[in-house]
């Protein structure tokens, strides 16, 4: 059982990194392109479009995470692996202290203030779920070498 969920942790957070990835380099910088007659459409779309693609594997990820440590072993007690932790909750924290609020600011129409925060403090997330990934890769990878998982 520990072995799925690891791979189902694996999975989900990788994901994540991808797709924060690929929103902090293309998606959010090309805001500022759409011009302001279209934005409030613009961002609605955005938003409904996502939430969809985010929410669930952001769920996955904590519920698993959680459930490794909690039960998945010693190797899921590891100063590491809770650190990933640490930073899954700054990701949400994040997720629903910052950047929810900017997007609500967007929707009411472009605000290059709103956009550039936005911007700017996604960063956190981005940098912060590429952490994850690596350390749950570690942890991926020192479970098959022992043998033990």
């Amino acid at each position: 059982m520990t072995q799925l969920l690891l791979l189902v942790h694996f999975a989900a957070t990788w994901y994540l990194v991808g797709l924060c990835w690929l929103v902090q380099r293309v998606q959010y910088p090309l805001m500022a392109q759409v011009g302001r007659d279209g934005f409030t459409a613009y961002e609605a779309e955005h938003v409904a479009r996502i939430s969809p693609i985010v929410a669930p594997p952001m769920v996955v990820e904590l519920v698993t995470g959680i459930a490794l440590a909690l039960s998945g072993g010693p190797a899921f007690r590891h100063p590491a692996f809770l650190l990933s932790l640490g930073f899954l909750a700054a990701i949400w924290m994040s997720t629903f202290a910052i950047q929810v609020p900017l997007h609500e600011r967007l929707s009411t129409g472009f605000d290059s203030e709103a956009h550039a925060s936005l911007v700017a403090t996604n960063w956190l997330r981005t940098l912060a779920w590429t952490a994850r990934g690596a350390i749950v890769a570690w942890v991926m990878g020192s479970l098959s070498t022992a043998g033990t998982s």
